[in-house]
């Protein structure tokens, strides 16, 4: 039987868990995160700290450090996490190439690989992996971004920016391959096939009304209330809302130094000469 802890990053509003089993000290870790002030481009290890004091308590032993999609929002916590518990294998989506297709010639980066190898393993849909005496099966639930995957272990389900509490509803659509389209489909047709008593645990919480931080909910749940998209919700009506909604929304306050590394796998561009990594920011001018 699996215990999940999460650690709730106030700044980016995200949701990271750490999954184990408490008789083998088998564990995972999903969705870390590494702060990053853009105002003085200063990279902290606050969040990660915090995890990796978890697991040392927990002597726990990490398998997998795994991504739910290519962060808009936030910068991977995975590289820094590997320094501590370097056995420990990245995964992501096999769509992931397709993200790093649309990005590398958006922010120039002409020596980034398109092929996935910035990580350590690409999954397949309905693949399963073992992290020692628990196992994982991967869901793609594209429609946020292509390349957007949600884990299954045991009774539980994380899923990413594909489905958040109840009150909240699902993530945005608007980014480039994203679809409203895709994700009704990923969230009706697999992730409401689930069992309703599957619990679901949420890529980010944004409190509504000044209400406590929630990232634990249950497909029956989500069936009945969620305010974007209930069992009983049409396609033309989620798309219809999805996409009219979308265009009212501002890009993320760290849209662009985020992409750009997590598509790297968390990675930040070689030091140049004076020991400096820069981040490449594309400017546009309207008229």
């Amino acid at each position: 039987m699996i215990s999940i802890q999460h650690f709730f990053d106030p700044e980016t509003f995200t949701l990271t868990y750490v999954v184990w089993d408490g008789s083998t000290k088998d564990g995972i870790v999903i969705d870390p995160v590494w702060n990053y002030d853009q105002a003085s481009s200063t990279l902290t290890s606050k969040s990660v700290d915090t995890v990796v004091g978890f697991l040392k308590e927990k002597s726990l032993k990490v398998h997998w450090i795994l991504e739910t999609h290519a962060h808009a929002d936030h910068i991977s916590g995975a590289q820094l996490l590997k320094k501590y518990f370097p056995q420990a294998k990245t995964g992501i989506g096999e769509r992931i190439t397709e993200v790093q297709k649309v990005f590398q010639p958006i922010f120039n980066l002409k020596s980034l690989k398109t092929d996935g190898s910035q990580f350590d393993k690409l999954f397949k849909e309905n693949e399963t992996a073992q992290a020692g005496s628990f196992s994982l099966k991967v869901l793609f639930t594209p429609g946020h971004t292509p390349a957007c995957a949600s884990y299954v272990i045991e009774d539980a389900v994380f899923t990413g920016d594909a489905l958040f509490m109840p009150d909240v509803g699902t993530g945005r659509c608007d980014f480039p391959q994203g679809s409203a389209d895709m994700l009704y489909t990923s969230v009706t047709e697999k992730l409401y096939s689930l069992p309703d008593k599957t619990r679901v645990f949420t890529g980010h919480d944004y409190p509504n009304g000044g209400r406590e931080v929630k990232y634990e909910s249950t497909i029956a749940e989500e069936k009945a209330t969620n305010i974007h998209i209930k069992g009983k919700t049409t396609r033309e009506e989620y798309v219809s809302f999805r996409t009219n909604r979308d265009k009212t929304l501002s890009a993320p306050k760290l849209l662009l130094p985020s992409i750009q590394v997590n598509i790297d796998g968390g990675k930040f561009p070689e030091a140049q000469s004076n020991g400096k990594s820069y981040l490449n920011i594309p400017i546009s001018i309207k008229p």
